[in-house]
């Protein structure tokens, strides 16, 4: 297959990048290169990706010409590219046009392409609002302008599936940890600071805040799956995750265990928008994908903190 990736120098969107290629597949990935986090982080993945095989390309999905610049022979898309998460210095702006403008221009290349095969649109547990344990078919209330953009993405995709235009899939990603996390998300920022011997910021009340911390593999082994099943899939919004929860907590121990050394904790005012709980129902990816995550927390801690310790230490 030829397979386009965006977001492809971004966390979970290198390592399906990467694991296509060892797959066999033709991967071209694309990414803009926000400056929304370190770009030596995402020039390190784009190293990694080149290495394996994947051309990256440079462009910009909201205002790139993309029918101009891309294959025209593309068989499926895995669309990574995204405003990520929810951050105080991120605009409404900034969610608007890289989630929603950016996915509608994707959507308007792919229904260009001759014989493509699927698109499939990468979204988030944010999707289902401060609780987020439940099946897909759940009505979804998101609690964020991230949460609210990357619904509009995914309809934007999966309308076409409806039109009969695009065969399309949506999956929704619980908490993924593992090498080349993001820097401002808590295991980065745990190990980098544990280090240190620096404070770690934690959010007011979310010592208590319940996740599916999944390992990046085990995601990956989700997506990829989707390869071959594009009639069963298309139309359908399949979570992805692990049902194991566990609490901010446990996972600042798992950090210290892992590290061997306590981290000190600086506790910061509550954050708006912020998942109380999230813990994903898999029972539609066990059904259609044999989806069987297995790397326990202390696992995915530990390959994270060898990677971080191998390039930045």
């Amino acid at each position: 297959m030829k397979i386009l990736v965006t977001g492809a120098v971004g966390f979970i969107g290198s390592h399906t990048a990467e694991r296509l290629t060892h797959l066999g597949h033709n991967v071209v990935g694309v990414d803009n290169f926000s400056p929304y986090y370190s770009e030596d982080l995402k020039k390190l993945n784009e190293d990694a990706l080149k290495k394996a095989g994947v051309s990256v390309l440079k462009l910009d999905l909201r205002t790139d010409d993309l029918s101009a610049l891309l294959p025209n022979d593309i068989d499926y898309i895995f669309h990574f590219a995204a405003q990520p998460g929810i951050s105080s210095t991120s605009t409404f702006e900034d969610y608007f046009t890289n989630n929603i403008i950016a996915t509608k221009n994707l959507v308007d290349y792919a229904l260009s392409l001759s014989n493509f095969k699927l698109f499939v649109n990468i979204g988030t547990s944010s999707i289902y609002g401060l609780e987020a344990t439940f099946p897909e078919d759940k009505a979804p209330k998101p609690a964020s302008h991230y949460g609210v953009t990357k619904l509009a993405a995914e309809q934007l995709v999966l309308q076409k599936s409806r039109e009969k235009l695009m065969t399309a899939c949506s999956l929704r990603l619980y908490s993924v940890i593992g090498p080349r996390e993001r820097p401002e998300k808590m295991y980065t920022k745990l190990i980098d600071l544990g280090l240190k011997g620096k404070p770690f910021p934690l959010f007011e009340g979310s010592a208590s805040h319940l996740r599916s911390f999944t390992y990046v593999g085990d995601i990956v082994d989700g997506v990829v799956s989707v390869i071959g099943k594009e009639t069963v899939l298309d139309g359908e919004i399949i979570n992805l995750g692990t049902e194991v929860e566990h609490t901010t907590q446990e996972g600042i121990k798992a950090v210290e265990d892992v590290l061997g050394k306590p981290i000190a904790i600086d506790i910061k005012p509550k954050r708006p928008g912020d998942q109380w709980r999230t813990k994903a129902n898999i029972d539609k990816a066990k059904k259609l994908l044999n989806y069987n995550p297995q790397t326990t927390l202390l696992e995915a801690v530990k390959k994270q903190v060898d990677w971080y310790k191998e390039h930045f230490c």
